[in-house]
């Protein structure tokens, strides 16, 4: 780990508890904890090998009506289902899903300390009665899942805000890490249909803020405020996450390339502005705003001006991670096979 992934990491997890023992502004809260996060996410998603699995042109056309069936079905849910029943079925499964997310985000500082057997030597768990369905894992990833444990079921008793940001950002952070768009083609047609997803369901239907007042699960962040009628201002893990993943894949061209980061500067200042954006205009207005209607237009704006003025525009249209994670895998097999020989 990096001193400036380091020095992010615990400026992060500071900022995080801040609150508990300090009034910290809402408004700069939302900014700087979602900014390091997506920092934090970005340099952990750079590995020796590229991703195997990225997303299509096709499933990037897809995303935005997936979500919305999605968004609908949940509306209806709390609509003719008591809340009380949807928000326990979804703390079920997020008390799962939190325990994985969790883990994995702590594993890399928590093994470092523990024995190199214990983070190579998988161990094989076979369900019972099903012998064909089986887990993988190692003592580490045990060791990790612990204080996973603990936070969810912190979060499934009390619901505090502090254990639903921890799951919050663990979600944000594995999702930026392990998803990857591909080509910055099929990340420009996932932000443009997100941008139009989020500003249909925000300004010209309820749904959207329905959901999100009355969905019980870590799928917001939360900031205390000053203001008893509106104890908490939300940001949904979504704007962190979809353009997070887009940030992430001109770090890792940045990479590619053997240069110093410079297109992930310009990305990473785009969605920090928009950011800030969605925050003044939130305030002036006094009512909800869709992020992504600021955050869409600001990264892509601030990577393609940058981008035009140093004459890459080819070459950053023609990036494709899928190509490259073939191209290593062919490497790989090469040196394999002259290794038997």
């Amino acid at each position: 780990m990096k001193s400036t992934e380091r020095i992010a990491n615990l400026a992060l997890a500071g900022l995080t508890l801040a609150p508990l023992v300090v009034k910290v502004d809402p408004n700069v809260n939302v900014i700087l904890t979602a900014c390091l996060t997506v920092f934090v996410g970005c340099y952990r998603s750079v590995k020796p090998t590229p991703p195997s699995e990225t997303m299509s042109n096709e499933h990037a056309m897809r995303f935005p009506f997936v979500g919305s069936a999605m968004l609908l079905s949940l509306f209806l849910l709390f609509k003719f289902l008591s809340k009380d029943l949807v928000n326990a079925v979804l703390t079920g499964y997020f008390f799962l899903l939190g325990i994985v997310a969790l883990s994995a985000t702590l594993l890399p500082s928590i093994k470092r300390f523990l024995p190199k057997h214990w983070n190579e030597d998988l161990i094989v768990w076979h369900f019972p009665y099903f012998r064909s369905l089986e887990i993988e894992f190692t003592k580490s990833q045990i060791i990790a899942a612990i204080p996973g444990t603990f936070f969810c079921a912190w979060y499934a008793l009390r619901k505090h805000w502090l254990a639903n940001n921890i799951l919050g950002l663990a979600f944000c952070i594995q999702g930026i890490e392990m998803l990857s768009l591909g080509s910055f083609k099929t990340g420009a047609i996932l932000l443009a249909g997100l941008f139009v997803y989020d500003i249909f369901w925000v300004f010209f239907t309820p749904v959207m803020v329905s959901v999100a007042k009355s969905f019980d699960a870590p799928i917001k962040l939360l900031f205390p405020t000053s203001d008893s009628a509106r104890p908490f201002s939300m940001l949904g893990l979504g704007d962190i996450v979809i353009p997070g993943i887009f940030v992430a894949l001109a770090l890792r061209f940045d990479v590619s390339r053997a240069k110093q980061p410079q297109y992930f500067k310009s990305a990473f200042l785009g969605y920090t502005v928009g950011l800030a954006l969605t925050i003044i205009v939130m305030n002036w207005f006094q009512a909800a705003q869709p992020a992504l209607l600021y955050i869409v237009p600001s990264v892509i704006g601030f990577l393609a001006a940058h981008c035009i003025w140093n004459g890459d525009v080819k070459q950053l249209l023609e990036f494709d991670e899928s190509k490259t994670a073939k191209s290593s895998q062919e490497e790989s097999d090469a040196k394999s096979s002259k290794k038997v020989e």
